[in-house]
């Protein structure tokens, strides 16, 4: 997910879409540890995005 894109987000679709990101990570996690995935980096492409998600809505917390 691009910065262009989750600027395009409003706040609301921003937070969910965090949570929906963090139990998507969190259930990749799990999985990777029962049974290896084939892509391993997947698990670092989704943290990255949930910081990018994460950064947008803590500057938009700080422009108020």
């Amino acid at each position: 997910m691009k910065m262009t894109e989750i600027k395009e987000l409003e706040t609301k679709d921003l937070v969910e879409r965090i949570e929906d990101e963090v139990a998507k990570y969190n259930q990749t996690k799990l999985n990777h540890a029962v049974s290896p995935l084939e892509n391993p980096s997947q698990i670092k492409a989704a943290r990255r995005d949930i910081a990018r998600l994460k950064t947008e809505l803590r500057q938009r917390e700080l422009n108020k």
